[in-house]
């Protein structure tokens, strides 16, 4: 006679298997205090800012000169403490063994259950906040739908479709508006803000260093403006709100009108603006600056057009038409190769992204 199965697997092959699985809710009060103890420097636990304040992103300089987040290592240790406590739990209530453990009442079940909502909600606010992917992995899944099924029949969903992360801040449909914040919520709100445009100036600009320096320089300043108002969280988030509002147009302040709708055009300009202000050469005038910039944008567009099929082709004819022109205009060769490295490291940086 040949030996049982059960759903196809030897009997022997499964043994020990089921007391693993009866003994793994016994880690949960662990996991639970390790998860809660992230936010042991909490003091109002029934203050969801104060929870956020934890893991709101808060960029620094090292000395190098780099920027990081302090925050960053905190939310990773979050999202992984929050996970196998949301795993466990969910074992444990497939379990018959847990509902039968007296170690294990309903009040503690229930305690449980409303802390992985909370949680979970938290989680979903700081990725928000620190403009991270959202995990959508088979964990996080099955975890959000516990939440859905087990607690208090609230969802809690992730959000759908494309955020626009720079409005976030801005006055909500709902009516919450900013001056009626905790001091706690326009202090988090704040950190949010100088963090994604520290992070705006960085990435989103870096084809443009005339606009990351003038708005690095902004945010310094009002990184100094916020510190000398430490007792005043809700002036802080005005300054670093005026600042995102500024910094969203992408066009720095000095920028002439004809030219400040086109980010291309912008940047030939600032490196212009930038050659002058490294002593590199004369002042022009913004007039003859943006005519350069506008000339620029025409060679550009034709070489990109005409050389689909090679990248290189397109930097070799930029180069080829900018090269006499500027020689002639600016008087020597060195500036002029200066003017064209920088206009082809914008172009590839504008290629590579497919923004032509």
């Amino acid at each position: 006679m040949p030996a049982k199965t059960v759903q196809g697997n030897d009997p022997e092959d499964l043994e020990g298997t089921y007391s693993r699985v009866d003994g793994e809710y016994k880690r949960l009060p662990d996991l639970h205090k390790k998860l809660r103890a992230i936010f042991s420097g909490v003091k109002n636990k029934q203050d969801r800012e104060a929870f956020r304040q934890v893991l709101v992103p808060r960029m620094v300089t090292d000395e190098a000169g780099v920027s990081y987040d302090q925050s960053q290592k905190v939310r990773e240790d979050f999202y992984e403490a929050l996970t196998s406590f949301g795993m466990c739990l969910k074992v444990a209530l497939s379990t018959s063994s847990f509902f039968k453990d007296p170690a294990f009442p309903d009040a503690t079940t229930d305690n449980y259950k409303k802390d992985l909502k909370f949680f979970t909600e938290i989680r979903a606010h700081a990725r928000l906040d620190a403009q991270e992917t959202v995990d959508y992995s088979a964990y996080e899944k099955q975890i959000r739908d516990l939440v859905d099924r087990e607690v208090t029949g609230v969802k809690v969903h992730d959000p759908k479709g494309i955020l626009d992360v720079n409005k976030m801040g801005e006055l909500p449909e709902d009516g919450d508006d900013p001056k009626d914040w905790s001091d706690e919520k326009a202090k988090n709100e704040a950190d949010t803000i100088s963090s994604r445009v520290r992070k705006t100036i960085e990435e989103d600009l870096d084809d443009d260093p005339y606009a990351q320096a003038v708005f690095s320089e902004l945010l310094r300043k009002a990184i100094e403006e916020a510190e000398a108002n430490f007792d005043h969280p809700h002036l802080q988030y005005d300054f670093f709100k005026d600042l995102q509002d500024t910094v969203n147009q992408g066009a720095a302040p000095d920028i002439p009108e004809v030219i400040r709708g086109n980010k291309h055009q912008r940047a030939y300009f600032g490196i212009f603006k930038l050659a002058v202000a490294d002593k590199g050469l004369n002042d022009h005038g913004d007039i003859h600056f943006v005519n350069e910039a506008l000339h620029i944008d025409t060679i550009v567009n034709e070489a990109v057009a005409a050389n689909t099929l090679s990248h290189e082709a397109i930097y070799q004819q930029i180069k080829q038409k900018l090269l006499p022109h500027f020689f002639k205009q600016y008087g020597g060769l060195e500036t002029a190769n200066k003017l064209i490295d920088q206009i082809l490291d914008k172009t590839r940086k504008g290629v590579n992204r497919d923004d032509f």
